[in-house]
């Protein structure tokens, strides 16, 4: 196991317990309104990012992996970036083929997930809508996969 691997797992160890979640709503670039109640009976990733944020742009492959190979059973990546246009954040979709949902959005629409401070921030919820993690800093698939599977 790499030194970054064992830190990542390191840093989920302390992720919170189990906390009551607040319903929210995001748009994304599509014109769909994203739910946390949509995704009732799977595990929903938030992600909180930026266009010009490095480690938000090393996290993204993963998060795409992490998106497809659950997409369909377990989980689901929603992603939420705080920076740029939706014109700006739509073309970096594009460019980067993220599969996954993205809204464009401000850090007063940001807190009815919770507090975002630093980039990029995670939310993840089970799939009886809990809010059972949160995350400052990246995250890999291999990370988010592992607390998941720790907690089944």
């Amino acid at each position: 196991m790499s030194f970054r691997s064992a830190l990542t797992l390191l840093v989920l160890a302390f992720w919170l317990a189990p906390l009551q979640a607040q319903p929210f709503v995001f748009q994304d670039i599509k014109g769909k309104p994203q739910r946390l109640s949509d995704y009732q009976g799977k595990w929903v990733l938030v992600n909180f990012w930026a266009t010009w944020c490095p480690p938000c742009l090393e996290e993204i492959p993963d998060l795409v992996e992490l998106h497809e190979a659950h997409r369909r059973k377990d989980l689901v990546v929603i992603g939420v970036a705080l920076d740029s246009t939706e014109k700006s954040v739509r073309e970096f979709v594009n460019r980067f083929a993220i599969s996954y949902p993205v809204a464009v959005s401000d850090y007063d629409q940001a807190a009815q997930v919770g507090e975002v401070s630093v980039l990029p921030t995670s939310y993840l919820y089970d799939p009886k809508g809990e809010l059972v993690s949160y995350q400052e800093g990246m995250l890999t698939r291999s990370s988010v996969e592992s607390y998941i599977k720790s907690k089944q």
